[in-house]
């Protein structure tokens, strides 16, 4: 295999609304992708992080259908010996340890994957769950893929050789996969120095079988089923995306954006239209609410001009009162 991608979650502390996703623009923007060449990665920070995460695997699914687009315009041209695959072979999707079960988020994310890419759950910081709670963890997601019937790679089972179809059926047993990340080397109590993270238990060892299924995801990807995951993305996805684009358009023709879908356009119609409407309520609400300061300063005022004639009348009456008392005062001495 030339390449593989690795898709994964790395969660920020973002909070925007679905209005703010849609105005910046594609939804590529919100995936800031860093790609390695000859075994590549590509992370998905902001995945999952808005209050209204509606649509947010566009920026994945787009990029996914655009590498089958890439290959298949290769293929089309004259000379097609200097091809180069971009596609996607595996996809690693990192569930969040809950303890509970899958996400809406992630069942409605990979129910699309599944689809457009060899999809391998993967059960992130496996070192946060007890070992019941991992596998309680791993029956409820096996459970809910189930009856979501998301598509998930399974790796074919060697009938002929009894070894490799044991291996394959481990692998499916053991999936989703637990995994520990860690690039640190650290000591266990009995001197051996391994990848992993250090605990004031213990260590938790990132190839060890017992502690999670490292080994067993390696061996998926890089050793045992690598060359499966490349044929299975051209023989299913690939063929899969090229058969509906063929049926769908010209032999040549560019393939039609999102802002150039007519679904698209007729929900932009339906939000500018919604858009217009709540405006012109804004604006009603906001006469009325003109009016009626309007009202309340008409009233105040008169009020004010009613206050000032009754000071006006007190003061006549004191003025009165006081010439009435000097008046009296002069009569007296005479």
């Amino acid at each position: 295999m030339d390449q593989h991608l690795v898709l994964h979650r790395a969660l920020s502390a973002q909070e925007l609304s679905y209005q703010k996703q849609m105005s910046r623009g594609t939804e590529v923007e919100i995936m800031k992708a860093e790609l390695e060449e000859r075994g590549f990665t590509l992370k998905t920070p902001g995945f999952g992080d808005y209050v209204d995460n509606r649509e947010s695997w566009s920026p994945i699914i787009d990029f996914l259908d655009d590498q089958h687009e890439n290959f298949m315009r290769q293929e089309q041209q004259p000379h097609r010996s200097d091809k180069v695959d971009m596609r996607v072979h595996a996809c690693l999707y990192f569930i969040a340890p809950n303890g509970h079960s899958m996400k809406p988020l992630d069942i409605e994310t990979m129910k699309r994957l599944g689809t457009r890419v060899n999809l391998i759950p993967v059960i992130a910081k496996a070192d946060t769950m007890t070992p019941h709670d991992i596998a309680a963890f791993k029956e409820n997601v096996r459970k809910v893929i189930a009856a979501q019937g998301i598509k998930v790679y399974v790796p074919p089972v060697e009938v002929d050789d009894e070894a490799s179809a044991e291996h394959s059926q481990a692998l499916m047993a053991a999936m989703p996969f637990s995994i520990i990340g860690s690039t640190e080397d650290v000591t266990t109590s009995d001197g051996r120095v391994v990848k992993g993270r250090q605990y004031r238990w213990g260590v938790a060892e990132v190839d060890n079988e017992e502690h999670c299924d490292f080994r067993k995801l390696r061996s998926l990807l890089l050793r045992v089923h690598m060359l499966d995951l490349v044929s299975t993305t051209e023989e299913t996805h690939y063929e899969a995306y090229r058969q509906t684009q063929m049926e769908t358009r010209k032999f040549g023709e560019p393939k039609v954006k999102k802002l150039d879908n007519p679904k698209f356009k007729e929900e932009e119609e339906l939000l500018r239209k919604r858009f217009t409407e709540q405006v012109k309520l804004e604006e009603a609400r906001f006469r009325q609410w003109e009016q009626h300061l309007i009202a309340e300063r008409d009233r105040l005022n008169k009020d004010l001009e009613n206050a000032h004639s009754a000071i006006k009348q007190l003061e006549a009456e004191v003025d009165a009162l006081n010439s009435y008392q000097r008046s009296q005062g002069t009569v007296g001495r005479r």
